[in-house]
């Protein structure tokens, strides 16, 4: 598949995604350079703003294996990784796997867990595996984590270590829709839109597992010169010695900086990455790992504020 090809589905799952979702382009856009590059990621929004719906969308789409678990105070690791259970009949242990070994996982309010269980993610996350009573084992692919949470609501919420959002490749925030875009939800409701049956909304497969895997494979071929690889370093530099950071982008993040846009480039149906696909990726990528120091949000600056500060001061590459 040739990055022409790539465009072409990129079109496809857009149209289709249109069937169920309004007004969400740009997410639903991220999501799917996530799912191309081999990258996860967390939802930022209110309740109601139809981040399960995105994610149970894509994953239609590309015909993968779904698996949503809402995390609780309560919820254990081997809820979610999976447990050895003895069977009286046999006289032997079996492992009775997890939600965790499906392909497309929705961590829903991810923050209500506590660090203990939110761990147990990392190494499925970062690795494509969990080991369970000293055994190895793989997970399906593609395998993607989406992960939500609440921006609000902080009462008998765990923050998010840094160890764990700084696997996350993305973070993606989803607000609330226009008034237009609102009234358009309304009319197709009223009209018998039903969210949890999106085949009766007439949603169709785009592509395979198989084919998800191909892409992946196509987008490591897209050539990034050496001045784009320049770019992307300085601009981590500059994050970290910005009088308005405690905290810049690790090494890890332009790392995700670079794939997503060899994947963004492709999508665009380009076989090279341009300064303009760098500048689209940074914001998602360096919001939930940069760190604002006081001064700063007294000053009433954000994350993307800052960072968008941050690429108007790094001289961009001819």
């Amino acid at each position: 598949m040739n990055p022409a090809e790539i465009k072409t589905v990129f079109e496809r799952l857009r149209a289709e995604a249109d069937k169920v979702l309004v007004g969400l382009e740009e997410p639903f856009e991220l999501l799917a350079v996530a799912l191309f590059t081999g990258g996860h990621v967390l939802l930022e929004g209110v309740p109601g703003t139809a981040k399960t719906l995105m994610a149970k969308t894509l994953a239609h789409m590309v015909q993968a294996k779904f698996t949503r678990i809402q995390f609780t105070p309560d919820l254990m690791p081997s809820d979610i990784l999976g447990t050895s259970v003895f069977d009286i009949t046999s006289g032997k242990f079996f492992l009775k796997k997890g939600p965790v070994f499906t392909q497309l996982l929705l961590a829903d309010e991810i923050n209500r867990a506590p660090a203990k269980t939110q761990s147990a993610l990392l190494e499925a996350m970062e690795e494509l595996q969990v080991n369970l009573e000293g055994e190895r084992h793989a997970l399906d692919m593609p395998f993607m984590v989406i992960a939500t949470q609440n921006p609000i609501e902080y009462e008998g919420t765990y923050p998010l270590p840094e160890a764990q959002l700084d696997r996350f490749m993305f973070k993606v925030l989803v607000p609330y829709s226009p008034q237009n875009v609102e009234v358009e939800v309304l009319r197709r409701y009223h009209h018998g839109f039903n969210a949890h049956d999106l085949v009766a909304a007439g949603l169709t497969s785009v592509l395979t597992s198989q084919e998800v895997m191909d892409i992946r494979r196509t987008v490591r071929e897209v050539v990034v010169e050496d001045g784009i690889l320049d770019y992307v370093t300085r601009i981590a530099a500059a994050s970290r010695v910005s009088p308005d950071l405690v905290l810049g982008a690790s090494a890890r993040a332009s790392t995700h900086v670079l794939l997503a846009s060899k994947t963004f480039a492709a999508l665009q149906g380009r076989t090279y990455v341009i300064p303009d696909d760098v500048k689209t990726i940074v914001p998602a990528v360096y919001r939930h790992r940069v760190l604002l120091k006081p001064e700063a949000e007294i000053e009433g600056l954000n994350a993307d504020a800052v960072i968008q500060r941050l690429l108007g001061n790094v001289e961009v590459p001819r």
